[in-house]
């Protein structure tokens, strides 16, 4: 019953992605009636430790189907009541109470309690200290297109369900494979190689998946063990999977579902999200990069022998082409095309594609084709009733006028200072996203925290992005790093040593934000010559800053005193101006030249 239903949504998504989608409600209502089956189906049991549904878990799932779909099913009604004039009737409020008490059921089932909580609280606060009835709740969180049915739920059902598909195709083809031997190739022999692998092959398998956890788990098997091996310690090991694998919902061509959120929350393409995206991402990969560069250097490690490695010509001769896929996906976006018809052609062109080579040529078989589409509809139920859930939130805010107040409340407490206001926002971020899945604590931020940054001056296209990388960073911010976590049970290292490595390693993660709301330029606005420059300061930026945490700098181990210097240079680096910058890079020169002619450089392990 799982597959049938799975593969039929799968199904369903694909068709209407090739002939254009239906009326709002029916493509919401049936997209969210398949979620919330299959997730009463795959966690059967109030503690989901039930094998299968009993009588009750039955009655579950046909009273979801029948309350996500009563709307669809009764257009003509919706779309000539008035709402907040005409009173609801019996009916509406049925099976309108059943569909909200059913979906903080299931997302309870599927997320944990934070999610639904966090919904109960704010429909509760609407019902009472907001000053709503009953119907007008029912009003905007059902019966209109404000609520549950609003626009996190309609980018879970036109883009995240496809691009999550695709994902689901691309891992069955090989491409896991085709990623790890393509870093090992390229990485593997310089110093402290298996680390930088891992941050090549999670960064690539990051645009497919999404997920930080679901990334630790799939590269993390192979990449944590190789670093162990090679003498890294457990704790930076595993540390430096969760930060890579936390990254990939940031780095285009594929990001995490609240990148898809951000598209139509800005109403712009998706394509212009991933322009804005770029930049930081590469920048946070750089640092992430250079950081166990620097440790490997400054604990003497060697890379791996070149005679076991893979040959760069063989991996791209044998499985280069499943890169094709991507490239497909970035060329039709490219063109002008909707993330959504990107996503279809993308995912009907991964099986093609494997017929290319003789070594993938029987990757799919009907039986493959099947469980990447029964895998599909799986991997989505979280995103979706993830969004559906936030969808009483927003409605909530909307309705009572909370996100005004709390913008108040924002400016009142920073005393219209914008750094106060940017600390402010980040720590409300990383603990929205500690109890949150990514995509709903960002949506809750935009309706709370964006409005307050951007009178305060930030670009708004920087103050939702500046909101994204910390409820994104939550994953490897302690007391809860769910990436973290993930790595420790493949690495065996203690909680908080890998969770402060993590912070450490990904520190520039940090930072990156408040790079590109002061220079806007980081995300490719403005001038071509000003975006050069912001990137050529940024890149020696994030470089100064993860030298100066990881104790080496280019000639040698760096002194207390030199990493002061280095610390300090990164941070005036993050402001633009020629004077910021013409201190910084003095800093630097300093910090060489004491590493130069103060010391002797001691020898290094090896060329990188």
């Amino acid at each position: 019953m799982v597959t049938a239903v799975a593969v039929a949504m799968s199904a369903f998504h694909l068709w209407v992605a090739f002939v254009g989608p239906p009326e709002a409600y029916v493509m919401r209502g049936t997209h969210l009636a398949f979620a919330l089956v299959l997730a009463f189906l795959v966690m059967p049991g109030l503690t989901g430790r039930a094998e299968r549904p009993g009588w009750f878990g039955w009655a579950l799932v046909l009273a979801a189907a029948a309350c996500a779909l009563y709307a669809s099913a009764n257009l003509e009604y919706i779309r000539n009541r008035m709402y907040y004039v005409d009173d609801p009737v019996v009916a509406d409020y049925v099976f309108g109470g059943g569909l909200i008490l059913l979906l903080i059921e299931a997302t309870r089932r599927a997320t944990g309690w934070a999610l639904p909580a966090t919904a109960i609280v704010f429909a509760a606060y609407g019902l009472t200290l907001g000053g709503q009835s009953p119907g007008i709740m029912l009003d905007q969180l059902y019966l209109t297109t404000e609520g549950i049915f609003g626009i996190p739920l309609y980018v879970s059902a036109t883009y995240v369900m496809l691009f999550i598909l695709f994902g689901a195709f691309v891992e069955r083809s090989g491409a896991g494979q085709l990623f790890m031997d393509f870093a090992l190739a390229l990485a593997g022999h310089t110093s402290g190689g298996p680390a930088k692998v891992a941050v090549i092959t999670s960064s690539l398998f990051g645009t497919v998946s999404g997920s930080a956890v679901a990334n630790v788990m799939t590269t993390g098997t192979f990449t944590i063990p190789l670093m162990k091996r090679s003498g890294y310690r457990p704790a930076f090991s595993g540390a430096v999977e969760a930060v890579a694998s936390t990254g990939g919902q940031l780095m285009p061509p594929i990001m995490g579902a609240a990148a898809f959120v951000m598209a139509e929350f800005l109403g712009v393409s998706y394509l212009k999200v991933a322009a804005f995206a770029l930049l930081p991402a590469v920048l946070y990969y750089l640092a992430v990069f250079m950081a166990v560069h620097f440790e490997a250097r400054r604990i003497g490690l060697k890379g791996l022998p070149k005679a076991d490695l893979p040959r760069l010509k063989q991996v791209l001769t044998e499985r280069g082409h499943l890169f094709l896929p991507l490239v497909i996906i970035i060329g039709v976006l490219l063109s002008g095309r909707s993330a959504a018809f990107a996503a279809l052609v993308g995912t009907l062109s991964v099986v093609p594609t494997t017929w290319l080579r003789a070594s993938t040529r029987h990757t799919f078989t009907p039986q493959v084709v099947l469980q990447a589409l029964e895998a599909g509809a799986r991997n989505t139920i979280v995103v979706a009733l993830a969004c559906a859930c936030a969808g009483i939130v927003i409605g909530t805010i909307t309705l009572t006028g909370l996100g005004l107040s709390f913008t108040g409340v924002v400016l009142a407490l920073s005393q219209n200072s914008l750094i106060l206001a940017l600390l402010l926002t980040m720590l409300a971020g990383i603990l929205l996203g500690m109890g949150l899945p990514t995509t709903p604590a960002y949506i809750v931020q935009v309706a709370l925290l964006v409005p307050a940054l951007v009178k305060l001056g930030v670009a708004v296209e920087a103050a939702h992005l500046f909101v994204l990388y910390f409820a994104v960073l939550s994953a490897i911010t302690p007391p809860v790093a769910m990436a973290v976590y993930a790595a420790n049970g493949l690495s065996g290292a203690g909680l908080m040593d890998s969770s402060w490595a993590a912070v450490k390693l990904g520190l520039t993660g940090y930072i990156i934000p408040f790079m590109f709301v002061f220079a806007p330029s980081l995300l490719l606005i403005g001038e071509p010559l000003n975006v050069a420059l912001a990137t050529l300061t940024a890149v020696v930026g994030v470089t100064c800053l993860a030298g100066s945490l990881h104790e080496y700098f280019f000639l040698g181990k760096a002194r207390p005193w030199e990493r002061v210097l280095l610390f300090v240079a990164a941070l005036v680096l993050i402001k633009p101006g020629w004077a910021t910058d013409l201190l910084g890079l003095a800093l630097i020169a300093i910090t060489l030249a004491s590493q130069r002619w103060v010391r002797r450089p001691e020898p290094s392990a090896e060329t990188a």
